[in-house]
């Protein structure tokens, strides 16, 4: 019998607006809450697993990296891609009263106010690419071109 997946936020918002969107559940380790552990549970490669990185930014205040799973953030390029001289990860105990979500559990959709995002441009090398659906053991499945219309995602490295 298969399991009834309990729609998320991201799912309601992405209904709202009719984009297409599979949401696929998979086993959550609390000591292991890498890309590579949930590329590992859904069977796809980690390349195609993105990562959602809320950063601080030392002009424009906070914003979103998009990226894939087998890569690290280089704060330098972050910086630049933002218009900020420097950036810093966000703290996690400011995680979620600014985004809403939970490490292990942040959407690029659905955030508490729309942050300027940018992807890392190797998702349109892929038909559809996954990101957190808004819950740890969540994910979502969506045509890269959809994300980047609907949270209005700039394209990096420029």
């Amino acid at each position: 019998m298969k399991q009834e997946v309990q729609k998320t936020n991201v799912a309601r918002l992405l209904d709202v607006a009719g984009i297409p969107y599979s949401l696929v559940p998979y086993q959550v380790d609390e000591s292991d809450l890498a890309a590579a552990h949930v590329a590992e549970q859904l069977g796809e490669p980690l390349e195609q697993v993105f990562k959602t990185l809320v950063l601080r930014g030392d002009k424009n205040g906070i914003f979103v990296c998009v990226m894939p799973g087998d890569m690290e953030i280089d704060l330098k390029v972050a910086a630049r891609i933002s218009g900020n001289k420097s950036c810093d990860m966000l703290h996690m105990k400011e995680l979620l009263p600014t985004t809403g979500y939970i490490r292990g559990g942040c959407s690029p959709i659905g955030m508490k106010k729309l942050f300027p995002t940018y992807i890392y441009e190797s998702c349109l090398l892929y038909d559809y690419i996954y990101v957190s659906a808004g819950i740890r053991g969540l994910q979502l499945k969506i045509a890269p071109q959809d994300l980047i219309d609907f949270v209005g995602a700039g394209i990096y490295p420029l």
